[in-house]
């Protein structure tokens, strides 16, 4: 089904994505945080809405379509290269840190830092480009909010 997109995803010189593709790796990316544990809870799936809600506008069944679209696509893919390649290519440093803030809501939405999460986190910001510092900033900035 994900087929073409993961193609795209995986070319050697990706072109840049349009913005709708983008947004497909980015929730997918959010949802392979959440499924890390094992343990992908409604809590994770309801933060998951808000952010891409908030993050895109989105009213609640296109917020619900983008998610299981993303399920969809985060159960064919094989890596997270692919995700975080394509939102670094796609957007700008300062929006990477809003990823990896949003990547930190998902891990703490049921309360706990499972250590599974934690790495796919840490190897995302990784690819994504986003320094080890810049995403600790993040992470303490979402625990102050959370």
């Amino acid at each position: 089904m994900f087929a073409d997109f993961i193609k795209r995803l995986t070319q050697p010189d990706p072109v840049h994505l349009p913005d709708d593709d983008a947004r497909l790796a980015l929730t997918a990316l959010l949802v392979r945080i959440a499924r890390a544990d094992q343990n992908y809870s409604d809590t994770e799936k309801e933060r998951i809405d808000q952010i891409t809600a908030k993050r895109y506008d989105l009213g609640p069944g296109a917020v619900t379509a983008l998610r299981a679209e993303a399920e969809l696509l985060e159960a064919e893919a094989p890596d997270t290269v692919r995700f975080t390649r394509a939102i670094k290519d796609a957007v700008p440093y300062d929006e990477r840190l809003r990823v990896v803030e949003a990547l930190w809501k998902v891990v703490l939405a049921d309360g706990t830092r499972a250590e599974e999460e934690d790495a796919v986190v840490r190897m995302a910001t990784k690819f994504l480009g986003v320094s080890d510092p810049d995403s600790a900033m993040a992470r303490q900035k979402v625990e102050g909010t959370a």
